[in-house]
């Protein structure tokens, strides 16, 4: 290292695990981008998870397993106290619900000087009214969230910075050829997603276009129930159950439409995927999603578990399909001003800084 010039700060990121998810997308996007010369990052694993391992270990970064066990798994969090004690970094960067706890308790317990923390969620769960004095910074991705973190649990509003997702526009791009009267969903099969009522949706739909399909890409506990109710008669046939995968563009591409029917939501990677690739959004007026998709410019919201409205905007967008193109280029345009990778990275690298210093001024300079 030449004369003068600094050492950049050793950075753990730590995850529950690499399985497939938005939060996870970030943490790849942080590995590749940062820049080197000011931060050397590198991945902690909690948990056994491992849908993005290879991606992750492509960025060049060091991933770090702490331990095999599956979530919950009270042994994880044992081996993350021993690893800390023993090897605590100079800025912790905690992401997801139990790394978002046992990260600052064990972090701050053992001595971690500098300790960012993220809160991507309305409801994460993670014991934020106590712990958010742990962290000398918070990293929202959507301004209802901060709202949250400040309003509800207690967050100094100097602490709590927003982070816009973002999306490589290059690699989500739109499909060349019309697309059919597809419409798509990407996220996991889980309550908060809230997939039955998307189903419910499509079963309104369904019977006046013959043609229409419906395309349900992740996996969660929720699958069988809904693969039941897909076998009915009025749906059979029409709705495919594309699993999760590293790469949705396939899916994207053969769409008109992309659709969540989130109870709750924050501020969705792949929301901003779909807007990237050209598609209209329909999607519940609920958390970080109406920060995401301007309704009647780049899609259209409906009330929070409402079916019937749900069930009105895909069959206006599966109907109109010149009216979904427009709405869908206009969220392109919309992604490329205001979610691109460079603006997220150079923004995560001043909060990063600012705890850092926070840290610095905590010991006294």
């Amino acid at each position: 290292m030449s004369a003068g010039k600094t050492r950049p700060t050793r950075l753990a990121i730590l995850l529950q695990d690499l399985a497939f998810g938005g939060t996870q997308r970030y943490a790849l996007h942080l590995l590749r981008g940062l820049d080197r010369d000011r931060f050397a990052p590198e991945l902690w694993l909690l948990n056994s998870g491992d849908d993005l391992l290879e991606e992750a270990r492509a960025t060049g970064a060091p991933v770090r397993q702490v331990s095999r066990r599956a979530p919950g798994d009270p042994r994880a969090v044992l081996r993350l106290a021993a690893l800390l004690r023993r090897d605590p970094p100079p800025l912790l960067y905690t992401l997801t619900v139990a790394p978002n706890i046992w990260g600052r308790l064990f972090g701050r317990l053992f001595g971690v000087p500098a300790l960012v923390s993220g809160f991507r969620a309305l409801e994460p769960r993670q014991w934020e009214r106590l712990l958010w004095r742990l962290s000398d910074r918070i990293i929202c991705n959507a301004e209802a969230l901060r709202e949250r973190a400040v309003g509800r649990h207690g967050a100094p509003p100097g602490r709590v910075a927003v982070v816009p997702n973002a999306v490589d526009c290059d690699r989500f791009s739109p499909a060349d050829a019309e697309p059919g009267p597809e419409v798509v969903s990407v996220a996991r099969l889980v309550p908060d997603k809230n997939p039955q009522a998307l189903l419910e949706a499509f079963a309104r739909v369904a019977p006046e276009r013959p043609g229409a399909r419906l395309v349900l890409a992740g996996d969660g506990p929720l699958r069988p129930s809904l693969e039941a109710r897909a076998s009915a008669p009025d749906l059979a046939g029409r709705v495919e159950f594309a699993g999760g995968r590293p790469d949705v563009r396939p899916l994207l591409a053969r769409a008109r439409v992309f659709a969540l029917s989130s109870a709750r939501e924050g501020s969705p990677n792949a929301v901003l995927e779909a807007m990237a690739a050209g598609l209209p959004v329909t999607a519940p007026a609920v958390g970080g999603l109406t920060e995401l998709v301007r309704h009647g410019e780049t899609g259209l919201l409906a009330p929070p578990g409402d079916v019937p409205a749900l069930a009105g905007a895909l069959a206006r967008l599966l109907d109109r399909p010149g009216e979904a193109r427009a709405l869908g280029l206009a969220g392109r345009e919309r992604v490329l001003r205001e979610h691109s990778l460079e603006a997220m990275l150079r923004a995560t690298e001043r909060v990063l800084q600012e705890a850092l210093d926070a840290a610095r001024e905590r010991r006294g300079g």
